[in-house]
């Protein structure tokens, strides 16, 4: 790509990220889903004006995005929103994830899918969407123990996912074996955990002393965009790296109040690109190859979120007006089930092909019908909230 071509895109994909954002609030739906579906538009999968090479970028923006997103929901899980909502948080994540990997395993059994197959999707279909959910949360505007609670859920529970789905490579008996897989896991999660501390802790104590009370933006860049990358170079999961990170800066900076409100100011321009790119990558075809095993997934996964998140809900105690719209709100689903569809598709290549095209195209319709509906579960328990008082 020429160099007048590269900033003429980069404008007009601000440019169109606005429009989204304007057009979001004309018809009440999610800005996410309004990029989403300008990037399909512009992709392949509509008329073909985004470039081969922009393309190219995917990797390197959802990366950043992705741990700005890290960072934003480790902030979420501090000494004060765990002593509040620890409990709801911990136990319904939990009870989510269980019950998705439970029923949709059962369910695809039942109609016949190979019962290694149909764990391996059921462990696929724990994963969500942060990036999506987390600017959901911010664009609707509630601020209560709702949009809290979910925050802290939606921080862990790709970290409860992608240990299920570890487990599930074990259980099937065909993988490395299991001193194989655990030391995967703990290379993944341990390592990102160790990273996250490592620059966690120098963050904590060395931000925002140039400008007293306030970290500067150049500080706020720089320790995402180190986190990223060391945590690609050491082959460690960056979302669990950003999230320590997040977490203990939140939790010891006792010198400023608002460690991540620069990374809230940047973050915006990277999303823009992060969603328009995944939506231009979007592969609609695989929609029409979906079958009954898709579709039969699709449906296990609603039922099991919605069922998983009311059950976690009743038990964690959390207000009755708040307890039906955990599942719904935790619907979107988007790379990280890709991540770990190619994860097994390697692991097991006589199933490739099944897994990719079913999670490819899942991901497009849980990526495009999940965030309006978090975004109507967030204003349905906040307006029985506002009228309960």
């Amino acid at each position: 790509m020429e160099q007048a071509d590269f900033f003429i895109l980069l404008g007009l994909l601000f440019l169109a990220g606005l429009t989204a954002d304007q057009l979001g609030r004309m018809t009440r739906l999610p800005r996410v889903t309004m990029l989403l579906i300008l990037g399909m538009l512009a992709g392949n999968a509509g008329v073909g004006l985004m470039p081969p090479g922009a393309l190219a970028w995917f990797d390197a923006v959802s990366v950043t995005a992705l741990t700005m997103v890290a960072f934003l929901l480790g902030g979420a899980l501090t000494r004060d929103n765990l002593a509040r909502h620890g409990r709801a948080i911990i136990v319904i994540s939990l009870t989510i994830v269980g019950a998705t990997l439970g029923v949709i395993a059962a369910g695809l059994m039942l109609i016949g899918v190979p019962a290694g197959l149909a764990l391996l999707l059921g462990a696929i279909g724990t994963a969500t969407a942060p990036a999506a959910m987390t600017d959901v949360i911010r664009q609707s505007g509630v601020q209560n123990g709702f949009t809290d609670t979910l925050k802290g859920i939606v921080a862990i529970d790709d970290a409860w996912g992608l240990a299920v789905f570890s487990l599930v490579l074990i259980l099937v008996g065909q993988s490395d074996g299991m001193a194989g897989v655990l030391a995967g896991l703990g290379r993944d999660l341990g390592g990102g955990i160790a990273l996250g501390i490592a620059l966690g802790v120098p963050a904590a104590l060395l931000t925002g002393r140039l400008s007293p009370g306030q970290p500067l933006q150049a500080e706020a860049i720089g320790i995402v965009f180190l986190t990223a990358g060391l945590a690609l170079w050491l082959e460690v999961s960056f979302l669990v790296a950003g999230m320590t990170a997040g977490a203990i800066v939140a939790n010891f900076a006792r010198h400023h109040d608002h460690a991540f409100h620069e990374i809230e100011n940047i973050q915006w321009p990277f999303m823009i690109l992060f969603f328009i790119l995944a939506g231009a990558s979007l592969e609609l075809d695989a929609l029409l190859t979906l079958g009954w095993t898709g579709l039969a997934f699709i449906v296990l996964r609603v039922l099991s979120r919605l069922g998983g998140g009311y059950l976690g809900a009743r038990l964690a105690g959390v207000p009755a007006h708040e307890t039906p719209w955990y599942g719904p709100a935790l619907l979107p689903q988007a790379g990280v089930a890709v991540g770990m569809g190619l994860v097994a598709g390697e692991a097991f290549p006589e199933w490739a092909p099944s897994i990719m095209a079913l999670v490819i195209a899942t991901t497009v319709a849980f990526e495009l019908a999940g965030p309006p509906i978090t975004l109507s579960a967030i204003r349905r328990a906040s307006a029985h909230r506002e009228n309960g008082r």
